[in-house]
């Protein structure tokens, strides 16, 4: 039976603009950055940074962001709650977000902390190295979640990343209140380890509850929640307490288990990885479409590898190919 909801898919995450341009290992060298890694900057180091940059690219960017514009381009209906401040930044995520065909509709902040950004150095090897000023996206309250929204759609997806700031971890705890009290689902992504360094006694207390329907995670996040370095191990702890836990393993593939049945698929293939920035967030987004369409676990899991892969073979989270006809060409 078909859903009656008006949305396949509310979001809730951080609404930051992406600020993306090449650099080589000798900027990352002299930058003292990570290669690789992601890491949370104040005012001051976003500024110094910016300067710092070759030729950018600027749109709307954040995980969950990241993802309903993937599943617009799969023709799917998507909103998305999320916090901006009444600035230039403000208004190019606004314009970006809703111009893919996404909902976006959370008043923007008059006062207080800017836009949120994050400055990506993309190197030669395909490897991003994030630099995120959280600003006023961290600012998100009760006040912005929008009931009727979260009840009329069929999935309630949480960013992990929003988890931080304690604003923020409140409303997302209330949103998943109103969700269930809807009879929807809630789908949660980790995000990143140090999230889960941080929080992950709240994501353990919440799979007990059964608060979460969907799980997802790549395999490090996964070791870490589970606080066991046996890939099946941690595969099946998880999995015990989660309906729908899919876990991606980069070049091996992804996994999924639902209700004891495991299903596994492996990686699509590439010729060259230019920039691996969104691809979990794509991952996800493909996913999340073949949900919505009622297709098996197997055609979900292939969906979102497909759109992986084409998100890795160019610069930026935006589909620059036809992710619908990408699909079809290979499952028909």
């Amino acid at each position: 039976m078909a859903s009656t909801a008006r949305f396949d898919v509310v979001a809730i995450g951080n609404a930051i603009v992406d600020v993306i341009a090449r650099a080589d290992d000798a900027l990352i060298e002299a930058e003292g950055l990570a290669k690789g890694s992601m890491r949370l900057i104040d005012a001051d180091e976003a500024a110094r940074l910016y300067a710092a940059m070759g030729p950018a690219v600027e749109m709307s960017g954040g995980s969950a962001a990241n993802t309903l514009a993937g599943m617009a381009a799969l023709g799917r209906r998507c909103a998305f709650i999320g916090q901006v401040a009444d600035d230039q930044l403000g208004q190019v995520f606004t314009h970006d977000l809703t111009s893919l065909g996404v909902a976006f509709e959370t008043p923007p902040l008059a006062e207080g902390d800017p836009t949120a950004r994050c400055l990506i150095f993309v190197t030669p090897d395909g490897q991003r190295t994030m630099n995120t000023f959280l600003g006023a996206s961290q600012n998100l309250g009760r006040e912005s979640l929008a009931p009727a929204l979260i009840a009329d759609a069929d999935i309630l997806y949480l960013e992990g990343y929003l988890w931080n700031a304690d604003a923020s971890r409140a409303a997302m705890a209330e949103a998943i209140g109103l969700a269930r009290a809807a009879g929807r689902r809630v789908a949660f992504t980790l995000s990143d380890t140090f999230v889960i360094a941080a929080h992950g006694e709240d994501f353990r207390r919440m799979i007990a509850a059964r608060e979460i329907d969907i799980l997802f995670a790549n395999e490090a996040e996964l070791l870490e929640l589970a606080q066991d370095q046996d890939f099946e191990a941690a595969l099946a702890s998880i999995a015990a307490g989660v309906p729908l836990l899919v876990v991606t393993r980069s070049e091996k593939g992804a996994v999924a288990v639902t209700n004891g049945e495991r299903t596994a698929v492996t990686a699509e293939p590439i010729d060259q990885v230019v920039d691996t920035t969104g691809a979990g967030d794509l991952f996800a987004a493909g996913f999340l479409s073949g949900q919505a369409q009622g297709r098996s676990i197997a055609d979900c899991l292939t969906m979102g590898a497909i759109c992986a892969r084409e998100i890795i073979a160019q610069v930026g989270p935006r589909a620059q190919t036809d992710l619908t006809a990408k699909i079809a060409e290979r499952l028909g």
